[in-house]
């Protein structure tokens, strides 16, 4: 991967579930997950959504600002959001340009065959857009203690 703490976090921009325009650099003066999940109501990115979104009131009293990012549509999210009443958006990278910006669109395989997918991975930014913690090894299941165990 080519981002490393300490680097200004790339700029994105890209639609949320409702069609609005959501940049980054809105968020200044925040701290922002930016996490990068493979597909919508897949086991792993439920477990590692449903776990974001349980502890969803904790993050926000520390001054997090979530967003995750995936290369489904906005109908996609839209579905996924209803689904499990999640409380924060989510972004549509139909282009690929955030998954690449970020260098977690990578060559994957399973069961032989190799294909282009996303590297399940999270993103921590200061309120000055500088990445603050990168998360590869994701526990989807406990995802939030893992953020708050590196930032604290």
């Amino acid at each position: 991967m080519g981002l490393q703490i300490g680097e200004a976090a790339p700029e994105i921009s890209a639609k949320d579930q409702n069609g609005n325009d959501v940049k980054l650099s809105d968020f200044k003066g925040k701290k922002v997950i930016l996490y990068f999940y493979p597909k919508d109501d897949t086991p792993g990115c439920t477990a590692q959504a449903c776990n974001l979104r349980d502890n969803y009131e904790s993050l926000l009293i520390k001054g997090y600002v979530v967003l995750g990012v995936s290369v489904d549509n906005e109908k996609s999210h839209q579905k996924f959001i209803k689904k499990y009443d999640l409380p924060f958006p989510l972004l549509a990278d139909t282009d690929h340009a955030i998954v690449e910006a970020y260098g977690v669109w990578v060559e994957k395989s399973m069961y032989g065959k190799t294909y282009m997918g996303t590297a399940r991975t999270t993103f921590v930014i200061d309120e000055n857009g500088i990445i603050s913690e990168i998360i590869q090894k994701v526990d989807t299941k406990n995802h939030t203690d893992q953020i708050l165990s590196k930032t604290e």
